[in-house]
């Protein structure tokens, strides 16, 4: 039998992805995903294998080809009781 997932933390963050255009452009959103992982894996206390990026996050992430990923974005993190943290696109 399953449990069912209880959100024990919610916050927003605005997390800035300057440091994606540090690399290659070929490589900007990728990097840019795993920067967002990183910085909620870090805030979060938990590892960012844990951290689930929502799919509206991702889209607005590679809207504009891998070369050019936004310079910020505003996000809402959630953490649930088994460990996961759920990442989605704050409008």
């Amino acid at each position: 039998m399953s449990e069912e997932k209880k959100v024990v933390l919610s916050r927003e963050y605005v997390i800035n992805l300057r440091r994606a255009y540090e690399v290659s452009r070929t490589k900007r959103a990728k990097y840019a995903v795993g920067l967002i992982r990183r910085f909620v894996a870090r805030h979060l206390k938990v590892e960012p294998k844990a951290v689930k990026i929502g799919q509206l996050l991702n889209t607005a992430l590679w809207a504009r080809s891998i070369e050019k990923p936004p310079r910020k974005v505003r996000v809402a993190v959630e953490k649930y009781s088994d460990g996961t943290v759920k990442v989605e696109l704050k409008e």
